[in-house]
């Protein structure tokens, strides 16, 4: 059986890809960038802050103005406040797992205890919260469930990943962890190219993480 469960969190414990990424396509429209919000699906979630401010520098050709990072966190903070519910059938399965479980997220720790907070979730992993920003290298990398694992005091072998995003999966893949890619939002057949195991209903996860636990 796996020692310890790795889930991110935007996507896999709260609802928050669609609410967010629909103030930063706003946004980037309003710099004069014409994306979708299903480019934003395929250039940008996944990544860092970090790495997708390189992203619209380039799009942009100049530095991102001064104040964007400030007015996209109070802007998202305003949205996730009146409509951010936890992922459906989460709390079901936080109630009947048998393992160790904590988060591994691209957000900054700020986002996840704001997320985490909002959707009642905080007092599943408190104390058990590891952001990107303590590493060197973002997702794709496998720095951040790597960093995971040790302070958990797992080895990479024995952890499971829960991911919703190819990138995502990719790292979790990385770093030696079996990927259990979350297909809500990403098309199954994008997950399963990088090598995780797609499902669709969040309560399916604690059969799977048996079933694959015991193979």
């Amino acid at each position: 059986m796996f020692d310890l469960i790795i889930f991110d969190c935007d996507g896999v414990l709260v609802d928050s890809e669609y609410l967010t990424n629909t103030v930063f396509v706003e946004m980037l429209n309003e710099l004069g960038i014409p994306l979708t919000l299903e480019d934003m699906f395929e250039r940008f979630v996944g990544n860092s802050m970090s790495h997708c401010f390189e992203l619209i520098q380039q799009l942009l050709g100049k530095p991102v103005p001064e104040g964007f990072i400030t007015e996209y966190t109070n802007r998202t903070t305003i949205e996730l406040k009146k409509n951010l519910k936890p992922v459906d059938g989460i709390v079901e399965v936080l109630s009947v797992l048998e393992m160790p479980y904590c988060v591994a997220s691209s957000g900054d720790h700020k986002k996840m205890q704001t997320t985490l907070g909002i959707t009642n979730l905080l007092s599943h992993f408190e104390g058990k919260l590891f952001s990107v920003t303590e590493v060197a290298r973002g997702k794709p990398y496998p720095d951040v469930f790597l960093y995971a694992a040790e302070r958990m005091g797992v080895k990479p072998a024995k952890c499971a990943v829960v991911e919703d995003t190819p990138i995502g999966a990719r790292a979790g893949i990385a770093a030696g962890m079996k990927v259990f890619g979350y297909a809500k939002l990403t098309p199954v057949h994008k997950l399963e190219k990088e090598g995780a195991i797609p499902f669709d209903d969040m309560r399916q996860l604690p059969y799977l993480l048996k079933q694959q636990g015991i193979n």
